[in-house]
């Protein structure tokens, strides 16, 4: 059966149309050297980042995050990189969460840390960290990183494929954004007290 001119132009269209928002899912491409936020000329202070000198902390006493992306560098817009520093008291969790812009490198700098992701298939990918090794955390999976010492803190570098990786919070998505407690007891089967526990701890 023959497939008319304009099946085939609309065909055509319904891919170039999905191939447009494909390649907008990642950082556009620009069409000069860097981007600066007005048309002054600038030296090499824009290329410098200093957020990240005082980042070691032998003994923090909650997870923290220092970030390096174009909210907080500037330079770094439209160059498809950004950084983090994840630091880890004993025993501390970077919950499950998704980067949904970027694939994340991370690399253990000081002790032990277990990671691991989901793919899109259910299955789980974990593994146990030492000093110096690396895992990538593919782009929009869902992941967490742990610090299993009890004892000792951890500090790793992690490294994104977009100046502004983005970032979503499971826990908090699913339960800090108002979706009904009946949906949520419902989906998690259980029941509504139990959901509005885990609202409360969350806040």
């Amino acid at each position: 059966m023959a497939i008319s001119s304009s099946v085939k132009l609309l065909l055509s269209l319904i891919l170039i149309l999905s191939i447009s928002i494909t390649t907008q899912a990642n950082d556009p491409d620009i069409l000069t050297d860097f981007i600066t936020p007005n048309s002054t000329n600038v030296d090499a202070t824009f290329f410098t980042y200093h957020g990240l000198s005082a980042f070691y902390n032998p003994n923090p006493k909650n997870f923290t995050v220092i970030k390096a992306s174009m909210n907080e560098f500037p330079a770094l817009n439209g160059q498809s990189v950004s950084y983090a520093v994840l630091q880890f008291p004993p025993a501390a969790v970077n919950p499950p969460h998704t980067h949904p812009r970027a694939a994340e490198l991370f690399l253990v700098m000081k002790g032990t840390v277990e990671v691991g992701f989901v793919d899109t298939t259910n299955i789980l990918y974990n593994q146990t960290l030492q000093v110096g090794d690396m895992f990538v955390f593919p782009k929009g999976l869902v992941h967490f990183q742990y610090n299993r010492n009890h004892n000792e803190s951890a500090i790793a570098i992690s490294a994104f494929g977009s100046a502004n990786a983005g970032l979503l919070s499971v826990p908090k998505s699913v339960f800090t954004t108002g979706i009904d407690e009946n949906v949520l007891a419902m989906s998690f089967k259980t029941d509504v007290p139990t959901v509005q526990k885990i609202e409360l701890g969350l806040k």
